[in-house]
């Protein structure tokens, strides 16, 4: 949705946003503030934890105890319940189950098997994405929010074709929902590398670029791909991801929606700010 003017946006009775960037920028701040002023908060990886990458991840927490005898007599007598305890707070269960891949001995998985995670992380985002519009109904009708924000992972962007004006995803989107992109400057980007120097953590990847920079490293390093030190790795691949994403975010704006940058979101703290960010970027797109 595309507004002549910042007032359209705000005399909307039922207004709906969907903020995306990369992890780290921002949104689920925003989310937060917005749930205080009752905004319903649809959180894209909460989803895909929950809802479609929840058999997956309680499958491999099973896995793992099976290798337990006392645990694996304890789960085939039915004596025990195994679940995954994620929250819009925490993702770790989803994040542990995507895994690193290179050395077992250090936590890794086989890059294959990587992959095939990967891929099913795929197909759940966009279901995810596709349940945006259902959910903003229900949210009316079943929690009687007027107003929705929809959380996006930071992946979204690997899973649509920016340059497409039909790309099902994003052309969904825009049929009730306003789409913010919040971008992160060259500072910032250091930062978000930083940040994940200190904790880096699993992620979804566009496949031919994971593929690219999976060959790359090993024939940089001369490592075996069951010796990939794991956390080294997604060091490096962050950093080049970093590079990637900039431009297909930028596309999805351009086309889509409105651009906020980092430093603009950090002076949000409730509704009235939002509305007023959101009203600057209408504006500025003109």
């Amino acid at each position: 949705m595309l507004f002549e003017n910042p007032q359209a946006f705000k005399d909307q009775p039922q207004r709906s946003v969907v903020i995306f960037g990369m992890s780290g920028v921002g949104k689920t701040r925003i989310a937060n503030y917005l749930r205080d002023s009752r905004w319903f908060h649809y959180s894209v990886d909460y989803r895909i934890g929950t809802r479609y990458m929840g058999e997956h991840i309680v499958d491999n927490f099973k896995t793992e105890a099976m290798k337990s005898p006392l645990l694996r007599e304890l789960l085939m007598s039915d004596s025990i319940y195994i679940g995954s305890n994620i929250t819009f707070d925490n993702l770790s269960p989803l994040s542990t189950y995507l895994g690193k891949p290179g050395d077992p001995e250090r936590g890794g998985i086989a890059f294959e098997e990587y992959v095939r995670r990967q891929r099913q992380h795929r197909i759940a985002e966009i279901a995810s994405m596709h349940d945006t519009a259902p959910f903003i109904e229900r949210a009316k009708r079943v929690y009687g929010y007027d107003h929705f924000l929809c959380d996006t992972s930071g992946s979204l962007c690997e899973v649509v074709e920016p340059d497409d004006e039909t790309d099902p995803v994003m052309a969904g989107l825009a049929e009730h929902s306003a789409i913010l992109y919040i971008r992160e400057e060259e500072s910032h980007t250091e930062e978000l590398a930083r940040r994940f120097e200190r904790d880096p953590k699993p992620m979804y990847y566009n496949e031919g670029f994971l593929r690219d920079v999976w060959a790359d490293y090993l024939r940089e390093t001369g490592d075996a791909p069951d010796a990939v030190d794991p956390d080294a790795f997604i060091r490096r691949a962050y950093r080049r991801l970093l590079s990637w994403r900039g431009p297909r975010y930028r596309a999805m704006a351009a086309r889509w929606g409105y651009t906020a940058t980092m430093a603009e979101i950090a002076e949000v703290r409730d509704e009235v700010d939002f509305l007023d960010l959101m009203g600057a970027v209408i504006a500025r797109r003109g």
